[in-house]
């Protein structure tokens, strides 16, 4: 057990990695802390909206879509250790700010859409900045270790942030959420400033002078000659759209179809976490460029899952559907990033960790409004089993496409364990 535990954790020997990762996790319970008090903001200020909730999303994640490519420019290009201080900086005033809104009691809707669109263009700069500053923490050995850590700290802190929300909620209402938020922010600033820049992995980057050149479009060039980067690319894509927007739909599950008070949504949220971060610590065991036959199932168990929590008829089997959905959400959604962060280029690292962050998250502007909307006409069951079951016919469809672009079969065995497995065929 304890070989096991090091080396499930890794990556958190070293201690460039341990300051962010730590810096990261304060952060991080903070804003989950935030998106509930955020979204119940929201319901309040707008008699139960779900389309109110879905421009709020929207909006936090349309810089995303205009942003995201530039930003990944940036980090192919200058320091990416500043570029988070800076966008962690602009970030910690802007909730500073909302903060103060809650508190004083004069918040009203605009503010929230407002502050909602600020803050996501402080994550269009900081997401694929820090998504491909880790392989510089750790090296590439490391790299899928760390990657895994990275999604079991994000994890965790949706596992605390929303269960201390709710409470935090039901016995002090939603102004002191915002300042513990704001205050939690400053934690990677410190830890960003305490990281020794010589002991960083930088030896694959080309000399600065070339990095200068780097663009955009030589970035969307190459993930295009790459069809084993630009099939979990499309896939994150649709089932990102369609499925993963919990954020709004069980916030509409909880209050509008089980009449359940913040405490209630925040076990929702929970529920979906613990799960989720079993799904991030089962790949830390990780050393090589995981199969694509494994990001395909993820993807097709993780479609089947949440179809079911939309149809789920009682409050209890949401709660426990929505462990094995978290589990196989993240699971899917690592496994695809670990393919493409482990087959990119160092030099295109940071233009291609964008476009991942683009169809991972830029897709919400899109999908968001059009979840809420569902939510709102046909109930929010329906909202989460119709994003379920177009993940799963995108899931198929790509299965199906890999299958025959490799000349390949899949098979079911019983024995000695029931499961399915892929063949090459004589022909291959």
């Amino acid at each position: 057990m304890q070989a096991k535990l090091s080396t499930m954790f890794q990556s958190l020997q070293v201690r460039n990695y341990r300051l962010f990762a730590s810096g990261q996790l304060i952060k991080l319970i903070g804003v989950w802390m935030m998106f509930i008090a955020q979204d119940w903001l929201v319901l309040e200020l707008s008699d139960d909206s779900a389309t109110a909730l879905g421009v709020v999303t929207a909006l936090q994640f349309t810089p995303v879509l205009l942003l995201t490519l530039l930003s990944g420019r940036l980090a192919d290009r200058y320091d990416k250790r500043m570029l988070l201080f800076v966008a962690n900086a602009f970030w910690t005033v802007l909730a500073l700010g909302m903060a103060a809104l809650v508190i004083t009691d004069l918040v009203q809707l605009w503010h929230v859409f407002a502050f909602a669109a600020l803050l996501g263009t402080a994550n269009a700069v900081e997401t694929p900045v820090r998504q491909a500053f880790v392989s510089e923490l750790v090296g590439t050995p490391l790299l899928p270790n760390a990657l895994s850590l990275n999604a079991a700290t994000f994890n965790s802190a949706r596992i605390v942030g929303p269960a201390v929300a709710g409470l935090a909620i039901a016995a002090f209402d939603v102004g002191p959420v915002f300042l513990v938020t704001a205050l939690s922010s400053i934690a990677p600033l410190v830890n960003v400033i305490r990281m020794r820049p010589a002991e960083l992995h930088r030896e694959a980057l080309l000399p600065r002078d070339e990095r200068a050149s780097a663009k955009v479009i030589d970035g969307l060039r190459y993930v295009r000659r790459r069809p084993d980067l630009l099939l979990p690319m499309v896939m994150i894509s649709v089932i990102a759209t369609s499925l993963f927007n919990f954020q709004l739909t069980l916030a509409a599950l909880a209050k509008t179809v089980f009449d359940t008070g913040a405490a209630s949504f925040g076990l929702f949220s929970s529920a979906l976490a613990v799960g989720a971060l079993a799904g991030a610590l089962a790949g830390t065991g990780r050393r090589s460029r995981p199969s694509v036959w494994l990001v395909l199932g993820a993807a097709v168990a993780c479609a089947t899952f949440g179809t079911l929590v939309g149809l789920a008829p009682a409050y209890w089997l949401v709660v426990a559907l929505l462990l094995p959905t978290g589990f196989f959400m993240v699971f899917f959604a690592q496994a695809a990033n670990q393919r493409i962060q482990l087959g990119t280029d160092a030099a295109f690292r940071g233009r291609v960790m964008a476009l991942w962050v683009l169809v991972f998250l830029g897709t919400n502007p899109v999908g968001a409004p059009v979840i809420g909307w569902v939510a709102e006409t046909y109930g929010a069951g329906a909202s989460i089993w119709i994003g379920g079951l177009v993940s799963l016919a995108t899931a198929l469809l790509a299965l199906t496409w890999q299958l025959r672009r490799d000349g390949a079969r899949l098979r079911f065995r019983v024995l000695p364990m029931p499961r399915f497995y892929v063949v090459s065929s004589p022909d291959c």
